[in-house]
């Protein structure tokens, strides 16, 4: 399994490779190979900022002396104007590495921003926005930080950190119980320790997971906000509760005032619109 870091850089050459192939020859064509320059980033809407780490890293794996120097870091709130960091170096290295620092930190920007509003949505009540697994491929683990960034938190970065048995899941194992027990029989026999959950569709369901036990948390699916608060009744603590499944800004926090732990958004990552910045000589 790769690191954070490695699949940080992994993700910066291919979209390099994918950017420039056998080159720039816009830049190439008019631009000395000896000339100096400086850019700065512009933000130009106001919101939550992401990426600028990651911005750093982009930097130095294509040219490692560029300089930058950074006067607005991760998760600050900015406004049209500000200038969140100016980069000098090669002018070619410039312009190469334009668009792909901008591509990764407007959509984390965008992503930090969207998450920030839900999480103020709900101030108050103790429960928790989380992500979901609806990311653009070979980006999650960078739009996941951004959702961290803005204040959210991360469900589970993959299928591998934690057992989700969903639906689907339940359905092909043969019921609830199956789910639950071969769930146990899988992790002692490979001496896996993950956390579990498991969703449920209707209060036979929940009574089910009830009367088995083990597991960590429930996840309420497409419950409406009265049977929301029902469910916490019953479940009393014994399990963390979770809401999930057409749950929108308007209602996120109609569900949190029910008492469940975590309201799970798949807004957050697949619907979200980028921050508009730009990069610009200076």
């Amino acid at each position: 399994m790769y690191t954070v870091d490695e699949l940080e850089d992994r993700l910066i050459d291919l979209a390099f490779a994918e950017d420039i192939g056998d080159g720039d020859h816009t830049t190439l064509c008019c631009i000395p190979d000896d000339a100096m320059g400086k850019s700065h980033l512009l933000v130009k809407e106001e919101g939550i900022l992401a990426g600028v780490e990651l911005a750093k890293k982009v930097f130095a794996r294509f040219d490692k002396d560029l300089k930058m120097e950074i006067f607005i870091n991760d998760g600050a709130h900015v406004k049209p104007g500000d200038i969140a960091f100016v980069v000098s170096g090669k002018t070619r290295s410039l312009l190469q590495t334009e668009r792909l620092m901008l591509n990764i930190m407007q959509r984390m920007s965008g992503i930090a921003t969207m998450t920030n509003k839900y999480v103020e949505r709900i101030a108050g009540t103790g429960a928790h926005v989380l992500d979901t697994r609806k990311t653009t491929p070979g980006m999650r683990i960078l739009e996941k930080q951004a959702v961290k960034i803005g204040g959210g938190m991360n469900h589970r970065i993959g299928l591998f950190d934690m057992i989700l048995l969903k639906d689907n899941h339940i359905d092909f194992a043969g019921g609830i119980n199956n789910a639950i027990n071969r769930c146990h029989d899988y992790l002692k026999k490979n001496n896996l320790d993950l956390r579990i959950e498991i969703e449920v569709r209707d209060f036979d369901e929940l009574q089910q997971v009830i009367d088995n036990g083990g597991v960590n948390r429930v996840m309420l699916d497409n419950f409406s906000v009265a049977d929301t608060k029902k469910a916490v009744d019953i479940i009393n603590h014994r399990f963390e509760v979770e809401s999930s499944g057409g749950i929108t800004f308007d209602t996120i926090r109609d569900y949190a005032e029910q008492g469940v732990d975590f309201i799970s958004v798949g807004a957050l990552t697949h619907s979200v619109k980028g921050l508009d910045l730009s990069f610009k000589a200076c």
